[in-house]
């Protein structure tokens, strides 16, 4: 097979690998100079949207609609943007060997590609029921969500048992956005997940209460505190009921597993230095390898906010670590600087008619403030995580554009908090005022 060469190679087609490109031709890459190599056969695009916009039943999001960088406001880069901008867009193409020291990258059909400088930008891969030998778990209409691929067969299957039982594994981000996805489009939806609330490892007691009454009041049945064991199926392998460790069996015509996710990084194992389970770089995303640059979900870099080092699973991570590391190429090449990476994290989600946002860190004390009340008809609630005597973290349901920018200012600034009653009485306002 054959060999190309490039000065700069994007291994990945998700949203860091639009934004990465983006950054490039605003900086003015030279026509054959950039390449992105993607196992996925559409240019990159905006991936929160498979479990939101494009299940819904009327006008639901199709490509081109969502091509980076139109997440976050930006130009749509269709793929004959790549070609005007003489960005090789390398699709459909699985790298299955890496040589960093050599700074040559193998596909599964055995081509080779050169690089001088590599963006690590692989994200993460679904979580698997039978990484763990779940019995059955291979039955057919058992469905993860990573790419536009899985979106589609998912798509087809909601077609296709119309009116059917959907259970749901998982009760995180997934879980919460495919359960509400699946019931606008009228199926019979139970969530199943083993912790005591929804979202646990952002979500307080309190905040996952108005979401599971919410959910609850649109027909979604939770079973919490169990996991599901085992699967059957029907004569034509199509699964047909979920068995729970606590004995319950559940009737399912499809079943959407949403247990986490884990970062790509097997390809560079024992080439470059990892942390937390990511690739470690400093705050440029310069791994320990030179001229090899990590972004995204793999990269475990200095959250400057917190003085540690983290890893973000997070679209808006995506899009800014993507634009940092190549800000730092570009400004390297012309003996430049660049400022330090200084992240506020960031999260959001819409399901239903509801819209949250978190920024900032969720330790420490908590307080609620609003009305959280499911059956409200129109709930507006907030939370607020106190530290040492200073607001760390703030989450709000139902924000106005300019309260979310109040409640990310609070984050970032950290201001310090007299009584945890008066900030509870002051509520949003608080924000507002700092």
């Amino acid at each position: 097979m054959g060999e190309k060469s490039f000065k700069y190679v994007i291994l990945g087609g998700g949203v860091s690998a639009g934004y990465a490109a983006r950054e490039f031709a605003k900086h003015g890459v030279k026509p054959g100079e950039l390449a992105v190599i993607s196992k996925e056969a559409v240019a990159p695009y905006e991936r929160p949207a498979l479990s939101k916009a494009y299940l819904f039943p009327e006008s639901p999001a199709r490509l081109p609609g969502f091509h980076t960088c139109v997440g976050s406001g930006g130009e749509r880069l269709l793929p004959d943007w790549y070609k005007v901008k003489g960005i090789e867009l390398i699709l459909s193409t699985e790298i299955v060997k890496v040589d960093l020291a050599g700074k040559t990258l193998v596909s599964g059909t055995g081509e080779s590609f050169k690089f001088q400088i590599l963006i690590i930008a692989t994200g993460s891969t679904v979580v698997r029921l039978s990484d763990f030998g779940v019995k059955g778990a291979d039955a057919k209409n058992i469905f993860y969500l990573r790419e536009i691929d899985d979106a589609d067969k998912l798509n087809d299957a909601i077609k296709a048992k119309k009116n059917g039982k959907a259970v749901i594994v998982g009760g995180g981000y997934i879980g919460l956005e495919l359960g509400a996805a699946l019931r606008i489009n009228n199926l019979d939806v139970t969530m199943v997940y083993p912790e005591p609330w929804c979202m646990p490892r952002l979500f307080t007691s309190d905040i996952a209460a108005f979401y599971e009454g919410y959910y609850a009041n649109k027909g979604v049945k939770i079973v919490k505190g169990t996991v599901a064991v085992g699967f059957t199926s029907d004569s034509n392998g199509e699964v047909k009921e979920v068995h729970l460790k606590d004995g319950t069996v559940l009737e399912a015509d499809i079943v959407v597993v949403g247990v986490g996710g884990r970062p790509l990084t097997s390809l560079f194992k024992g080439q470059v230095e990892e942390e937390k389970g990511g690739v470690k770089t400093d705050t440029f995303f310069k791994t320990s390898v030179p001229d090899v640059y990590a972004v995204g979900d793999v990269a475990t870099f200095p959250l400057k906010l917190y003085n540690e080092n983290r890893r973000v699973e997070h679209v808006d991570h995506a899009r800014k670590s993507a634009e940092q590391a190549v800000k730092a190429i570009k400004a390297s090449e012309e003996g430049k600087t660049v400022e330090v990476y200084d992240y506020l994290p960031f999260f959001y989600s819409r399901s239903f008619d509801l819209s949250w946002q978190f920024y900032g860190d969720n330790v420490g004390e908590t307080v609620l403030f609003g009305d959280n009340n499911p059956t409200s008809p129109k709930p507006k609630f907030g939370t607020y995580w106190i530290k040492d005597g200073k607001v760390v973290g703030a989450f709000l349901e139902a924000g106005t554009p300019e309260e979310n920018q109040a409640i990310a200012k609070v984050a970032k600034l950290q201001p310090p908090v007299q009584s945890l009653d008066q900030l509870a009485k002051e509520g949003l306002s608080f924000a507002s005022k700092i």
